[in-house]
């Protein structure tokens, strides 16, 4: 290999270190003081490095703060979709989904990163990469359950982007309540009844008859 090349792969490794731990910094910084009170000198500084590789990796403060909410997002759908993938099948899956995902909103990482600053710097959570990753994974559920003739026969990136919106404003909705304990359980009651509500008709009379 070529001195150059060697050179070019090197400096590629160490921006990838520096963004490594400059999300690891910001997201404890960020949970403990939130993004308004962070400050960008004594983050770098905690981690060795200045604010030129801050600006470098992501442009700016809100940049990180965007590659932070993408990280904790993401986790937070792939968590939800391994608690689906428990649940024995499609329909339960989707509930169980929509649910754990609700509850997550009782993290307090989870309330003050993604669900209070991040709409609040970033704008429409919707629009966030992380949750149109969410949302395909939502819509290939709900094909598979139209195909099924479990749902009624909707348009199913309707009936996703109904779902998720669901989950994702019942989120929001207990982050920003006085008493998130007291709100998750209506939040996740209220989900289930909306998602039922697109189950075929002898499907929905059966589960309220049981």
């Amino acid at each position: 290999m070529k001195l150059r090349d060697c050179m070019a792969r090197k400096r590629s490794e160490t921006m990838q270190e520096n963004r490594v731990k400059l999300i690891a910094a910001a997201r404890k910084t960020f949970a403990e003081k939130g993004y308004s009170a962070a400050s960008m000198d004594e983050l770098t500084a905690d981690v060795g490095l200045t604010r030129g590789a801050l600006y470098h990796n992501f442009g700016d403060k809100r940049g990180l703060l965007a590659a932070v909410v993408d990280q904790i997002d993401t986790e937070m759908a792939v968590r939800a979709q391994e608690i689906g993938a428990r649940a024995g099948n499609d329909w339960q899956g989707l509930l169980a989904e929509g649910a754990a995902y609700i509850e997550m909103a009782l993290n307090p990482e989870v309330q003050r990163i993604v669900l209070l600053d991040g709409p609040a710097v970033l704008g429409d959570p919707s629009q966030w990469p992380s949750q149109n990753n969410c949302l395909q994974v939502t819509r290939s559920t709900v094909e598979r359950l139209i195909s099924q003739g479990i749902l009624k026969p909707l348009d199913a990136e309707a009936a996703a982007r109904l779902l998720s919106g669901a989950a994702l404003n019942a989120a929001l909705w207990i982050a920003a309540s006085e008493d998130p304990q007291s709100v998750m359980p209506k939040a996740v009651e209220a989900f289930h009844a909306l998602a039922a509500g697109l189950l075929v008709e002898r499907l929905w009379s059966a589960k309220g008859q049981s």
